[in-house]
């Protein structure tokens, strides 16, 4: 029985040790220096000068080996181990396509972020669930967003260059100072949602549905508007110089186009027709 203890003491000393890695290298290392230096001590002692010379050369040679073979692995194992967690964070986005949950909405938004920091902003989010998150200053500059859901979400100057974001679903969100130039959001849904000072120059908006969207001092220069509904919109300051297809037509049916710049014919028309909405 006192043996029994004995043993069982000394297994938990040797498993508390190696628990501890940094106590079971040192431990290591203590013994292979006395096993060593025990071997070569009669070397030491024969022919110092000369035995000492190799161990230098040998010295040499382990700096040579850390310095070249052991940071390019190194290297190598780092860049290895960001690209697997990069693939890791996509392939989580993937999985949670399709399933709308709030939870699948937040992991979702946690993947992209950590996507960023990891420099990448191109990012697969077609028909992912994103609604009532937060997406401010987060860069999806080239993403692929058609078909996501994204209402209720906050985007606040969130760089969406170039972006594809065709029958999108923004409705009631916040993307005030956006970055959205040269974005691809035919038919997206944009209703009630702020897009004050928000950058849409250029983009493809064909389609697109304004009903009662906040557009103050926005730039919608040169945009593809044909189809666009601007129902009730607020577009004080905003600049629509240059718009294709957009027509007076569709700018009759705004709440508001006070201050806002218009191409000239486009600007007669709606002065002659509806004064009070260009606030003459």
């Amino acid at each position: 029985m006192f043996f029994l203890r004995q043993g069982e003491r000394i297994r938990d000393r040797i498993n508390a040790i190696i628990e501890k890695p940094i106590l079971t290298s040192a431990l290591v290392l203590l013994f292979l220096t006395i096993v060593v230096i025990g071997f070569s001590l009669k070397y030491y002692l024969a022919d110092f000068n000369n035995f000492f010379a190799q161990v230098m050369a040998e010295a040499h040679g382990m700096l040579f080996d850390i310095a070249v073979i052991g940071i390019l692995i190194f290297w190598l194992n780092k860049n290895g181990e960001v690209r697997q967690r990069i693939r890791t964070y996509k392939d989580e986005i993937d999985d949670f396509r399709l399933w709308e949950s709030d939870e699948a909405a937040f992991r979702t938004v946690g993947n992209i972020k950590r996507l960023n920091r990891h420099g990448i902003n191109e990012v697969n989010l077609v028909n992912c669930y994103l609604t009532r998150t937060n997406l401010n200053y987060v860069n999806l500059a080239g993403s692929n967003m058609n078909s996501a859901n994204i209402s209720n979400a906050f985007l606040i100057e969130t760089n969406l260059e170039n972006a594809r974001m065709n029958q999108t679903n923004l409705e009631n969100s916040n993307l005030n100072q956006a970055q959205l130039n040269g974005a691809y959001a035919s038919g997206a849904n944009f209703r009630n949602s702020y897009l004050i000072k928000a950058d849409l120059e250029n983009a493809f908006l064909i389609k697109a549905d304004f009903r009662n969207a906040f557009l103050m001092e926005a730039s919608l220069k040169n945009c593809y508007l044909t189809g666009a509904n601007f129902e009730n919109a607020s577009l004080y300051k905003a600049d629509l110089r240059g718009a294709k297809g957009l027509t007076a037509e569709q700018l009759m049916k705004a709440k508001t186009l006070y201050l806002a710049q218009l191409d000239p014919e486009i600007m007669d028309q709606i002065s002659h027709q509806i004064p009070e909405l260009v606030g003459k």
